[in-house]
């Protein structure tokens, strides 16, 4: 049976017809354009993410042409708004992801942290979504209901109030035990939890869409990270991947326990199928391919190519580091008002230097938060899968590996998160009896060992975590 897998992700929607005998049949892509505010704000245009969920979805359709049994869609998870039930239309922005202007709200609910992360799994922070909800109720509108933006756009698409357990995870206003809403959450936040949309697996039919052509079932739902995580078949306990986008998102399966980080990582949903709720660490890197972004800005580089063409024409970053906290530093950190710092500068300083250091600076915080994660599990992760853009870069992938001391294993698809919110839409419908038949079977397109001596890479890791702190204890 074909699919039809969308990802409505922050710069762009992707859509992917999809065969589970065949692979990808047809995909296109339509543009997103997230504008960055100077008070901390980034906000998205709610109209134009619609109609690119909908472009995006017709084109691959019309490419492929063959019809599909089931959709599937993939969400930004912490991005929300304001919109009128009835008529589905939105009364705000969407507020997104990385948006830091609910800082203040966190602040003032500082006494209620620890709290939250034992009852939610969730550090106080913005980048979630509930404090983003709280913020936008205080300063833009109280009309209206507020959700995050895949509640949004299934009522377009089917009718269905819904949202699935894995996003509602991202909010900080779920019980992550129970994995319903939390009456002392929501009021912790002053929002009406009976506002709030239904809770549903991410493999089941919510109902039907048209917005396609004939009517379509949607029968698979997920935050796009977790929508990864599923199609890397990281279903054992202790299997992890990690992203490298706009930001690099590492997450790792727990199993059906959902254990609270000690080591300052989140705690969420990684997806529920029928009664089963499987949970994950989570850890984030906000500013990654950001961060490429921003070295283009500001002409240190052309492209993203050059990250190898110039940055790996050093064997080191001469001394140099980077802490990527463009937009504050997440885990384990959770310091929103962090930037980002280049130290150890001098005159003997180049331009590659320069770029190997954003590039170890990038694997160092990931390396961090994988270090975490062992901890948690008392047990170091054995590999890492990746997928994202920034994986074409041999330069960043072998310094992933080197810092981590474990095999790096580059998924073969660009499209991690269309094809795991596919393999879940497979199951909604009956198409797939497990997780490892709908996902199938699939082999890494490269696979980069440590090269680094393992004395060498904790006496680098431990100094980029020195700059780190004296970074956050400065401001």
């Amino acid at each position: 049976m074909n699919v039809l897998a969308i990802d409505q992700g922050t710069s762009s929607t992707k859509a992917l017809v999809v065969c589970a005998e065949r692979g990808v049949l047809a995909d296109a892509e339509v543009p997103v354009h997230p504008r960055a505010l100077g008070d901390g704000g980034v906000e998205q245009e709610p109209e134009e993410l619609w109609r690119s969920v909908v472009s995006a979805g017709r084109a691959a359709l019309g490419r492929a042409g063959e019809p599909v049994g089931a959709l599937g869609l993939a969400n930004q998870g912490e991005t929300v708004l304001a919109w009128q039930r009835a008529s589905g239309t939105a009364l705000s922005p969407a507020i997104s992801w990385q948006d830091r202007r609910a800082t203040d709200v966190c602040a003032q609910l500082r006494p209620h942290a620890d709290w939250l992360r034992r009852h939610t799994g969730l550090p106080l922070d913005p980048y979630f979504a509930a404090p983003k909800m709280r913020w936008l109720r205080d300063h833009v509108t109280r009309d209206g209901v507020c959700t995050t933006t895949d509640t949004w756009l299934l009522q377009r698409l089917t009718g269905a109030y819904v949202t699935d357990a894995a996003t509602a995870s991202r909010t900080q206003l779920l019980d992550l035990d129970t994995a319903t809403w939390s009456n002392q959450a929501c009021t912790l936040f002053g929002i009406d939890a009976a506002s709030l949309p239904r809770i549903v697996s991410c493999a089941e039919v919510i109902g039907e869409t048209t917005a396609f052509g004939p009517a379509l079932p949607v029968s698979g739902l997920a935050v796009d990270q977790q929508a990864a995580l599923f199609a890397e078949s990281c279903f054992v306990p202790g299997e992890a991947k990690c992203t490298y986008g706009t930001g690099a998102f590492l997450l790792a399966t727990l199993g059906n326990h959902a254990r609270r980080s000690a080591r300052g990582l989140a705690t969420c949903v990684a997806w529920r199928l029928g009664d089963d709720t499987t949970y994950c660490l989570d850890g984030q890197v906000y500013t990654v391919g950001a961060a490429v972004a921003w070295l283009q800005q500001v002409g240190l580089l052309r492209g993203p190519d050059d990250l190898d063409a110039l940055g790996g024409t050093v064997a080191d970053a001469g001394g140099v580091l980077f802490v990527p906290s463009l937009a504050g530093l997440a885990a384990p950190f959770w310091r929103p008002a962090a930037r980002g710092v280049f130290a150890g500068l001098s005159l003997a300083t180049e331009r590659a230097h320069l770029l190997r250091a954003v590039i170890d600076g990038i694997a160092a915080q990931v390396a961090w938060l994988a270090r975490g994660v062992g901890e948690d599990l008392c047990h170091r992760l054995t590999r890492l899968r990746v997928d994202g853009g920034l994986t074409r870069s041999r330069t960043l992938m072998q310094a992933q590996a080197d810092l981590l001391q474990v095999p790096v294993e580059v998924y073969p698809s660009p499209h991690a998160t269309a094809l795991g919110v596919a393999a879940l839409a497979r199951l909604g419908v009956g198409s797939a009896r497990t997780p490892a038949e709908a996902i199938g079977a699939w082999q890494p397109a490269a696979v980069y060992e440590p090269r680094l001596g393992p004395t060498n890479a904790a006496e680098r890791l431990d100094r980029w975590r020195r700059v780190a702190e004296a970074t956050i204890e400065s401001k």
